[in-house]
């Protein structure tokens, strides 16, 4: 399909094309304020090893760390994850983009794309990128704060990244939600 048809199918879906190539899956954040009530959203921190997932309550306000993919090969990870959305009945995924700090796109952002391209036929649920700089450092913190040994560190830092990034997600939506109405 052409690039202008798939950019008009995505006008018309009330999605944008963010990149050429990339699927109509990829929405922009606003998006998720149309998910239908009491729906989860899944957060993604997708590492080389390992992929971190965390998942939302139903009313979309808290982040909870999950579990840790290892990851093996696309096939298996996909199949995994798609398991988890079905599972726990998530409406979208939050998938952290690592961008380098000044903005630019290096070659984990060109990984991260890769997976997203592979996965988005797989699903039809909505898929937003949300920059995750700093925010493995950031959970690293805490766990030394908290005085947490090195393999425990190890062993959750990736679904804690995952939470912190959809934390921050959910943070952002709520913010944009129209204020509720008292009748």
């Amino acid at each position: 399909m052409p690039t202008e048809s798939l950019e008009r199918a995505a006008r018309l879906s009330g999605r944008r094309v963010l990149s050429r190539g990339m699927s109509a899956n990829l929405v922009p954040l606003e998006a998720f304020l149309d998910l239908p009530d009491q729906a989860r959203l899944l957060g993604l921190d997708l590492g080389t090893k390992t992929i971190g997932l965390a998942l939302s309550d139903v009313e979309r306000q808290i982040a909870t760390p999950l579990e840790t993919i290892k990851r093996v090969k696309f096939g298996l990870d996909a199949a995994a994850l798609l398991k988890i959305a079905a599972k726990y009945e998530v409406a979208g995924l939050v998938i952290g983009l690592p961008l380098n700090m000044d903005g630019s796109e290096g070659p984990r952002v060109q990984s991260t794309r890769a997976f997203i391209r592979n996965l988005a036929p797989l699903t039809s649920l909505p898929i937003v990128f949300w920059d995750e700089r700093l925010s493995t450092l950031a959970v690293t913190r805490t766990l030394l704060d908290a005085d947490a040994s090195r393999a425990k560190r190890a062993e959750v830092v990736d679904k804690m990244a995952a939470a912190y990034i959809l934390q921050g997600a959910l943070d952002r939506l709520l913010r944009m939600a129209p204020p509720e109405q008292d009748d």
